[in-house]
């Protein structure tokens, strides 16, 4: 890759994914209102805040930003305000399915590309104490949905259908693919 991706995201989830790539990324946090909007479904939601966070970037640059969202029937599981927030979402998740939304939004000059994917994701069903040791170790602290399945919080997990490093926070084949619409080479990697 001749130039650095723009990452507009501050998770180093992303940014660890896309390093395994051998994608050489720039991380610039961007600062855009995350509130759920009247009207907004959860993929909507993600789709809208993965391009207001691409639009942060410079338009010279090849930039990319993602969002995920827990949801379940139409309720979003988003990060959790405290430990008692984050013990009600996996109190609620535990022991059934829900989804997992990433929409990644990428973009050079003014072309913008974006892709939503979708996985499925079945909890074991857990017991207070499960609860209690998982928020014990901090893990869930600021993740959408209260947990994240690259650390302890896979443990917490029984099954998933579709894209793992969508669950993680960025789908790498459909990112790569969108990399390669804006004329990215290192997404040649995948070949």
């Amino acid at each position: 890759m001749s130039e650095a991706l723009w990452l507009a995201s501050g998770s180093p989830r992303r940014l660890r994914l896309l390093e395994w790539c051998g994608l050489s990324v720039e991380v610039h946090p961007p600062e855009v209102d995350e509130a759920l909007q009247p009207g907004d479904d959860p993929v909507t939601y993600a789709a809208r805040l993965a391009v207001d966070k691409v639009g942060t970037a410079p338009a010279a640059v090849l930039a990319l930003a993602a969002d995920t969202v827990v949801h379940r029937e139409g309720r979003v599981f988003d990060k959790p305000v405290d430990r008692e927030h984050a013990r009600s979402h996996l109190q609620e998740l535990a022991g059934g399915w829900h989804r997992v939304t990433t929409a990644v939004a990428a973009r050079r000059g003014e072309v913008v590309r974006t892709v939503a994917v979708t996985s499925e994701v079945r909890f074991r069903t857990l017991s207070d104490a499960e609860i209690a040791d998982y928020l014990a170790s901090g893990e869930a602290d600021d993740k959408a949905g209260a947990y994240g399945i690259q650390g302890r919080g896979g443990s917490l997990v029984a099954e998933v259908r579709g894209s793992w490093t969508n669950v993680m926070g960025l789908p790498l084949e459909e990112t790569l693919d969108l990399l390669e619409e804006l004329g990215e080479p290192g997404s040649a990697l995948r070949r």
